[in-house]
């Protein structure tokens, strides 16, 4: 399997250097010569949404995607109807910072009912798609590990995103591939072959033994057990050849000098996805 020669699809998470603020992260990425930057909403919300906007293209980054939408599943029409709301925030954000495509991390059930929690995140989807296209930002269904059912997302394998974009059936649905999430399931290359052309973003990071935290204990390309670049051929041959995120929830890391963080995730990106 041939390695990656350059690091001109690599672009950063920010939640890879959590400590830094967006301009920190912007004025890093300029420095470290990666030309992409995934923004996650809270560093938007603090610098600014057209701040936001102007500083990274400032910079000549691009923005590979926006994190997060989702969280749809709740107890009352209400609070339904108020999370499509902030959706449809979240879509606006996007297309203001030029991201194509809005990352849904779907939500936990808002009792033990987790079917019908699975069906308000497919309504929740399908509302959004008018306003997503109107603003021609793409979402992108992210299924997350199966340990975080109960307080992130119900939506726990490549198979049930596919499923759900396939229901929806239309061009601005697709799914998010993270390798953290899905390396473990034995039907994970026949899913990305599913996917296809409906893979709209590709994350990665690796699984550490043992795991240090739940939340915070991913570690960087070549400290676990991943077969990442096996992974990365298999997307590349369903059809997905853009920006390759690296999102790592780690505090270590993100206490460590930005600058150096950056230098090490170059280095391990080219020697190991």
């Amino acid at each position: 399997m041939e390695p990656l020669t350059s690091i001109d699809r690599l672009s950063l998470n920010t939640m890879t250097t959590d400590r830094w603020t967006l301009q920190e992260a912007v004025d890093g990425c300029a420095r470290a010569g990666i030309g992409w930057i995934a923004p996650w909403r809270n560093r938007v919300a603090e610098a600014g949404l057209k701040q936001s906007g102007k500083m990274i293209r400032d910079a000549g980054l691009r923005v590979s995607s926006l994190c997060r939408g989702g969280m749809f599943p709740a107890g009352t029409a209400a609070e339904r109807a108020a999370r499509i709301e902030d959706n449809r925030r979240a879509i606006e954000e996007a297309a203001e910072l030029g991201a194509e495509v809005l990352v849904l991390v779907c939500g936990p059930s808002s009792d033990k009912d987790i079917g019908e929690a699975r069906k308000q995140v497919l309504d929740g989807i399908e509302q959004l798609v008018p306003y997503a296209r109107e603003h021609g930002v793409k979402l992108g269904i992210e299924p997350l590990h199966p340990m975080y059912a109960a307080e992130r997302s119900v939506i726990v394998k490549l198979s049930q995103a596919n499923t759900m974009a396939e229901q929806l059936n239309v061009p601005d649905v697709g799914v998010v591939v993270d390798v953290f999430h899905l390396w473990w399931d034995p039907d994970l290359y026949t899913e990305i072959a599913r996917a296809g052309e409906r893979i709209l973003g590709f994350h990665v990071n690796d699984w550490l033994v043992p795991v240090p935290d739940m939340l915070m204990g991913r570690g960087m390309m070549g400290d676990g057990v991943i077969e990442l670049r096996k992974i990365r051929h298999a997307v590349e041959a369903a059809g997905y050849k853009g920006p390759i995120e690296v999102e790592i929830f780690n505090r270590r890391i993100s206490d460590q000098p930005g600058d150096e963080t950056l230098e090490q995730m170059k280095n391990r990106y080219l020697e190991h996805v």
